[in-house]
C-alpha cells in the first residue's frame, strides 16, 4: 500500500509515517531552528531560509493538514484571526463581502474593524436562505463570500455545495470556516468550496495550550500567494514549537473527534424533551432544520451543541454556575467539555439568545456529563 492510499485515520496517527532518519525516532522531531545555513556555492541546502517564511516543523504540520482537507496546500498562522485577515487583506480596496448574520464573535470584530476603515462593505444573511444569500451577492463587485458551518453557536447547517454555486456564478470566492466540523466530519472541496479555515486551537490540535490557525487551499492561484505573502510580512506565522504540539495533537483527532460526536449525539436527545430545556440545538436531532443537509454533508455530526433554558439572562446563568464536571470557560473542541453563556461573553449587541449556552463536548464519561447537566438544570 502507498502512502497516498493509506486512510486519514492512518496517516494522522503516524504523522505521514514519520520516522526521523537521523535517530530512528517515531516522534516527529521539533525543529526550532529561525535560521538555515548554504552550502559552498551559497545556495541554501535545502528550501528554507528563515522561519518567518516556514521550517520543516511548520511545513510537516501544514501537509498533514493539507492532506486531510483533499487541499492543495496549507498555511498556518499565530492566531485563528491572523489567518483571517491575511485571507482579508487578499481582497482589493472597498471589496464587497457576504457572511453569515450570526458567526464567530471574533470575525465579526474583524469585519466592523474593516468596515469602519473602509476596506471592504459587508452584507449579512441568514446563510441557509438560498435566495436571501443570491439577493446579496452583487456580479462583479462581491469578492467573496465567507461561510461558517455549522454556524457557531445555534449550529445551523449551510448547504456548501449550493451556496458555492451562487458564489462561483457571480465571479466570487468562497471561504468556509470549518473549525466547529473539523475534516473528521465535513471536507468543504468536497462541495465547492475555494478556501478552508480552521482555527486549529480547536478540534485539529485538541488540548487547549495552542493558539493558531490555517488557511487550505483548493488551488495555487494569485490569491493564495497574495496570502502567503501577508503572512511574510507580517510575521503571522505559527512558531515551530506550537506546530510540534499541532503535529501531537492531530495524531488523535479521529478518536477525540468520534468520541466527542458520539456523547454529543447521546446529551442532545436526553436534553430535547427536557422540562427545563426550551430548545436543542444540534444537527444530529431530526427535528434540527438542518438535520437533512448535515446527513449528506457531514460525517457525524460533531462535537458542539447548544441548548436554551427555559427563561432569560438569570436562570441560564444560574444553570451556568451550578454545573461541575463541565468547565465555564470560553473555546471549543478540546478533550474537556465547556459550557458558557455566549451573551455574556458576546455582549448587548450580540443577536444570539439570553438563554443559550455553548457547549463543547470533549471525551469524558457521558453518563457524567448527563448528570451534571441534569443536576445543574434541577438545583438552578
Amino acid at each position: 500500500m502507498s502512502k497516498d492510499e493509506r486512510s486519514p485515520e492512518t496517516f494522522v496517527a503516524h504523522a505521514l509515517h514519520s520516522v526521523d532518519e537521523a535517530t530512528g525516532s517515531i516522534v516527529p522531531p521539533l525543529h526550532t531552528a529561525t535560521t538555515f545555513a548554504r552550502d559552498e556555492d551559497y545556495q541554501l541546502r535545502h528550501k528554507h531560509l528563515y522561519s518567518r517564511y516556514g521550517n520543516p516543523t511548520i511545513d510537516q504540520a501544514e501537509e498533514i493538514i493539507a492532506r486531510l482537507e483533499l487541499g492543495h496546500d496549507a498555511m498556518l498562522f499565530a492566531s485563528g484571526l491572523a489567518g483571517i485577515a491575511a485571507l482579508f487583506e487578499t481582497l482589493g480596496p472597498g471589496a464587497h463581502v457576504v457572511a453569515p448574520e450570526v458567526m464567530y464573535w471574533g470575525t465579526r470584530d474583524l469585519m466592523t474593524h474593516m468596515l469602519k476603515k473602509q476596506r471592504i462593505t459587508a452584507t449579512y444573511v441568514d446563510p441557509t436562505d438560498l435566495d436571501a444569500l443570491k439577493a446579496a451577492i452583487v456580479p462583479g463587485k462581491t469578492e467573496l463570500v465567507w461561510m461558517e458551518t455549522p454556524v457557531n453557536p445555534v449550529w445551523d447547517v449551510v448547504d456548501i455545495q449550493a451556496v458555492a454555486d451562487i458564489a462561483h456564478a457571480a465571479g466570487a470566492v468562497l471561504a468556509v470556516d470549518s473549525t466547529a466540523a473539523s475534516p473528521v466530519v465535513t471536507r468543504p472541496f468536497e462541495h465547492g468550496a475555494d478556501i478552508v479555515f480552521h482555527s486549529i486551537t480547536k478540534y485539529l490540535n485538541g488540548h487547549s495550550d495552542v493558539l493558531g490557525g490555517v488557511l487550505v487551499t483548493r488551488e495555487d492561484n494569485a490569491r493564495w500567494a497574495e496570502a502567503r505573502t501577508v503572512r511574510n510580512v507580517t510575521g503571522a506565522v505559527l512558531a515551530p514549537f506550537e506546530s510540534w504540539l499541532l503535529i501531537r495533537g492531530m495524531r488523535t483527532l479521529f478518536v477525540r473527534v468520534n468520541k466527542a460526536a458520539e456523547t454529543a449525539l447521546a446529551i442532545a436527545r436526553h436534553l430535547e424533551h427536557h422540562p427545563r430545556v426550551e430548545k436543542v440545538l444540534y444537527p444530529g436531532l431530526q427535528s434540527h432544520p438542518g438535520h437533512e443537509i448535515a446527513r449528506r454533508q457531514m460525517d457525524g455530526f460533531g462535537g458542539m451543541m447548544s441548548i436554551c433554558v427555559k427563561g432569560g439572562m438569570a436562570e441560564t446563568g444560574r444553570v451556568i454556575r451550578a454545573l461541575k464536571v463541565f468547565l465555564p470557560a470560553t473555546s471549543l473542541g478540546g478533550v474537556e467539555s465547556l459550557a458558557e453563556h455566549r451573551k455574556v461573553i458576546e455582549g448587548d449587541d450580540s443577536p444570539i439568545p439570553d438563554n443559550l449556552i455553548r457547549i463543547s463536548v470533549g471525551i469524558e464519561s457521558r453518563d457524567d456529563l448527563i448528570a451534571d447537566l441534569e443536576q445543574a438544570l434541577a438545583n438552578a
